[in-house]
């Protein structure tokens, strides 16, 4: 289970979060008004979004405003500090990630186990920030990190993030799969439908890695992983509860879905309809 930490700092807050399910990351999330950093470094990778107000930040001789709409990269070792640009204060999310769990990823989507190199940088990109701010939303708030719907996102844009940062050349993953891949990933979902499943699991059956899974998928389905399970938990569910036999948290459950809300929420989407209603 995930441990969160609150410490109060005069009228600033901060919270710590460390994920069970991803060992090596730690949620920050922060309200910073009086408080500020001086000049320090980190033995860890640190990825920081401003979500309100502005951060001054002073790395490698240069000072730089870090807002909405940038990302901000500190590898371990970088000497840098952080204050408010006004009296009104900021907002921050921080993701930090162990040189393990940075190696992880690198490996996994450039499928080379060299450790990714690069110095302190800005990234004024609006929507890979807004795109990571959802990210750290939906893993603080979930205690199931390890869903295929996170690891596929948290692969997607540290993918993006390590590409543009230029820590990484891309590697062309092109091709589809193949249909004995493709029918192996079918006959476990649909016996596993009630059960999680994860991205490990479906990238092993496919004798591929996790990110090479992803796009080869998505070349050869047209849709996500996530968003092909996601379909085919819905239309079960229709079967079922056509049936008239069980409850909607009966449904809900036999499909895969163990919260009830969320259930109700994804097949209004899907629908047009509540459950109860179809």
């Amino acid at each position: 289970m995930a441990r969160t930490r609150r410490l109060p700092l005069g009228r600033d807050i901060v919270h710590y979060r460390h994920l069970a399910d991803m060992p090596g990351l730690v949620l920050g999330a922060a309200q910073f008004s009086t408080f500020s950093f001086d000049r320090h470094f980190h033995l860890d990778y640190h990825i920081g979004l401003v979500t309100e107000g502005v951060q001054l930040q002073r790395f490698g001789g240069k000072t730089v405003r870090v807002g909405p709409g940038c990302v901000s990269l500190m590898p371990p070792g970088e000497i840098h500090d952080g204050v408010s640009d006004s009296e009104r204060g900021y907002t921050l999310r921080t993701f930090r990630l162990s040189r393990d769990l940075l190696c992880d990823v690198s490996e996994a989507v450039s499928e080379t186990s060299r450790e990714p190199r690069f110095a302190g940088a800005l990234l004024e990109d609006a929507q890979l920030a807004a795109q990571f701010v959802r990210l750290f939303d939906v893993m603080r708030a979930s205690d199931a990190t390890d869903s295929l719907a996170v690891q596929s996102e948290w692969l997607r844009l540290m993918n993006l993030l390590l590409t543009r940062s230029r820590a990484i050349v891309p590697r062309e993953t092109g091709g589809a799969l193949a249909p004995w891949q493709w029918q192996s990933v079918r006959d476990y979902c649909f016996a596993h439908l009630s059960e999680k499943i994860t991205l490990d699991e479906l990238a092993a059956l496919c004798a591929l890695g996790r990110f090479q899974f992803l796009r080869q998928f998505k070349q050869t389905i047209g849709m996500t992983p996530h968003a092909w399970l996601l379909r085919l938990r819905l239309e079960h569910a229709c079967a079922l509860l056509a049936r008239g036999s069980q409850s909607v948290a009966e449904v809900a459950q036999g499909v895969g879905f163990y919260d009830q809300s969320h259930f109700n929420r994804a097949f209004r989407q899907a629908f047009g309809v509540a459950p109860s209603k179809y």
